[in-house]
């Protein structure tokens, strides 16, 4: 791994105001994996959830799922747009958690 990043990540407010609320080891951990799935191509840290546009970062601490939803800005150059943010309790991604992304990238595009 040379330190290259493959893509750049936006934080939308919906997905900050989510990360402000968590622990700060918790922050630095979803940063990390972040920074990780950047630099490689890891599902175990960014994958796509079928069925929709939506994609996940994905990060586990201290047996807690943490995701953050994410979309590609196809009107940039590799620039990833991160919606929203949760804990997952199940191991389906809640449909409402995609509903809300896909609504938060609606209204990204429609702002643009």
């Amino acid at each position: 791994m040379d330190g290259k990043r493959n893509f750049e990540i936006l934080i939308l407010k919906p997905a900050q105001d989510f990360l402000n609320s968590l622990d700060k080891n918790i922050k630095r951990k979803i940063d990390i994996n972040m920074a990780n799935a950047q630099k490689e191509n890891d599902t175990r840290l960014f994958k796509k959830l079928s069925g929709s546009d939506i994609w996940e970062f994905r990060t586990k601490f201290q047996s807690m799922e943490y995701r953050l939803l994410a979309f590609w800005d196809k009107t940039q150059n590799k620039l990833v747009v991160v919606s929203n943010g949760f804990v997952k309790k199940s191991q389906k991604t809640p449909e409402k958690e995609i509903k809300k992304a896909e609504q938060i990238m609606k209204l990204y595009y429609k702002q643009k």
